[in-house]
């Protein structure tokens, strides 16, 4: 059985530096791989010097997130792929809970940890937490974190359970899998493709799971900081790009109903005088209707499956839950 954890690096020397020793300490069962997206920093310097043992593979230019995984791990063979963000810290025992899951069920083809927050190890952190869900219109959210709001870790979510969508911050996926699926959609460049990429598991009716027995920590925003407008139009582009390929029904409402979710969120940003924020919502929708005709054709092409029936669906509206019942934990929804 072989194991390689991943982590792909932009000019992300500070995160090697502080975080690359614990994992080498902490990863004997596995081999790790740094993918360099084209850095512009001394990361592949930095890297050569201090760990001349770490298989490096240098893309030739910056592919984002999901381009530069795939591009990174096309000429790599394993039976399990860890794709691990350079800003994370792991723990001991951190690789075995969740590899003798999959072991022990082939139908599980995707999993994550739990996800705590480096700067505050007792709470869960936003990108994962304990697991992903989605909403009946296709709004992402975690166990132990909804929207903004992320819960203290009180063994709340110690149960090992089927999920929607497992983070790409910390995700473990069976290698011939990835590479069936064709990896992530590099369309997306960053932000969301792991959503993607578990539906589409989703669709082929495999599991994705979390396993509580396995604990990592999270600086997050270490390559692109939460509140950047940029990362804002990622984020509702490619959720609308997510939707229309992946989504098993009335297509064209649920997308309307996003698009006034959306809109909401917009005149949010207005009150908060983040007109940058604005900004990006605008282009994200210009930007999915430009690409509608090459998502009608992945839509075509993709398996679908009855989007309510998928395990990881709260078959109501989050956003109503959240912003008009106020309802911030997993436990109240």
């Amino acid at each position: 059985m072989k194991i390689i954890v991943a982590i792909l690096n932009y000019n992300g020397k500070k995160w090697l530096k502080k975080f690359l020793p614990t994992v080498v300490s902490k990863s004997k069962e596995a081999e790790i791989v740094v993918i360099d997206n084209a850095s512009t920093d001394d990361s592949v310097v930095f890297l050569k010097k201090f760990f001349p043992s770490i298989k490096l593979v240098i893309n030739k230019e910056n592919y984002g997130f999901a381009g530069g995984y795939n591009e990174g791990l096309k000429n790599l063979n394993a039976d399990y792929f860890i794709l691990l963000n350079s800003d994370v810290e792991v723990t001991d025992n951190w690789i075995m809970p969740v590899i003798n899951k999959l072991e022990h069920d082939e139908n599980i083809v995707a999993a994550q940890p739990k996800v705590l927050a480096y700067n505050n190890k007792s709470n869960f952190e936003h990108a994962g937490a304990a697991g992903g869900m989605m909403d009946k219109y296709g709004y992402p959210f975690c166990r132990g974190r909804i929207f903004n709001h992320t819960e203290e870790d009180n063994g709340q979510f110690g149960d090992s359970t089927e999920i929607f969508w497992a983070t790409g911050a910390c995700l473990f996926i069976r290698a011939n899998a990835f590479k069936a699926l064709d990896g992530f959609d590099a369309d997306y460049f960053a932000h969301m493709e792991e959503i993607d990429l578990c539906w589409r598991i989703k669709n082929t009716g495999k599991k994705i799971i979390y396993i509580p027995d396995s604990t990592v920590y999270h600086v997050g925003g270490g390559t692109l900081d939460y509140m950047s407008p940029f990362k804002t139009y990622l984020n509702f582009r490619n959720s609308l790009y997510t939707l229309h390929k992946n989504y098993d029904g009335f297509l064209l409402g649920v997308i309307f109903i996003r698009l006034v979710l959306d809109g909401i969120a917009g005149v949010k940003f207005l009150f908060g005088g983040e007109f940058k924020n604005i900004w990006s919502i605008i282009k994200s929708h210009f930007h999915y209707y430009r690409h509608i005709p090459k998502l009608n054709k992945q839509r075509k092409a993709l398996p679908k499956k009855k989007y309510q029936s998928l395990k990881g669906v709260y078959n109501k509206s989050i956003v109503w839950q959240f912003f008009v019942l106020k309802k911030q934990n997993y436990s109240d929804l």
